[in-house]
């Protein structure tokens, strides 16, 4: 059986040896090449073929980051895993966005390191558990804040954004609400800018999916688009 043949790109010599030193005890890896920076990662990717990178984000001369996406453009078929002292969110959306297929810490011990470079060479993903927790989190927290979208409303803004959605003229809420049209104008303005909408398709969109109007039936008739 043919070992998985790795690409190390890190700019620390002595991390690189201690990479080199704890795979090469391994019968399925085999250490190609190095790279201390990301232009001879994309370099040495062209001239050895490697299975997989080991990628470090913060390099000179060219980042983890930009290496990552030349790569992946042209060579696709080859994988990159993350190997960084970095775990906020932003490093690991940037890199799995970039075609990276798996992140994990310098912290991982060598059976983890391994076990990483075996997911991904076998086109899985992989994420180290700090990473993985991060990114679940971030999901949360963003799930969170979509959710606090119609919290943000004030209780005139609701009942224009519901109006609106129902199909009613910036005349007919004025009279219903007791306002004038240029005020209802400005809520109007208000509730686009908090959802961070742009006409009024999305907000009957947005208003079925809160359930304050419903979904028009088969034979019912949508409320009209101004």
């Amino acid at each position: 059986m043919s070992k998985i043949k790795v690409l190390i790109a890190d700019d620390h010599a002595l991390f690189r040896q201690g990479i080199r030193s704890l795979l090469e005890e391994s019968d399925e890896i085999e250490i190609i090449g190095e790279a201390t920076n990301g232009a001879e990662a994309v370099e040495k990717v062209r001239e050895l073929s490697p299975y997989v990178v080991l990628m470090d984000i913060g390099m000179p001369i060219m980042g983890g980051l930009e290496a990552t996406r030349r790569i992946q453009k042209e060579h696709p078929d080859t994988r990159i895993l993350v190997l960084t002292q970095y775990e906020d969110t932003e490093y690991i959306l940037s890199m799995l966005k970039a075609g990276a297929k798996g992140y994990i810490s310098k912290t991982a011990n060598a059976s983890e390191l391994g076990g990483a470079i075996k997911t991904v060479f076998r086109g899985e993903s992989y994420l180290y558990p700090s990473a993985a927790t991060a990114l679940v989190e971030e999901y949360m927290r963003r799930a969170g804040d979509e959710k606090t979208d119609y919290e943000r409303l004030s209780d005139r803004e609701r009942e224009v954004l519901q109006l609106v959605a129902e199909g009613r003229t910036n005349c007919e809420i004025a009279d219903r609400l007791f306002i004038s049209v240029k005020t209802v104008l400005r809520h109007r303005t208000n509730i686009m800018e908090k959802l961070g909408f742009h006409n009024r398709t999305e907000l009957i969109k947005y208003a079925i999916s809160k359930g304050l109007i419903e979904m028009p039936g088969r034979t019912g008739k949508a409320p009209g688009l101004e």
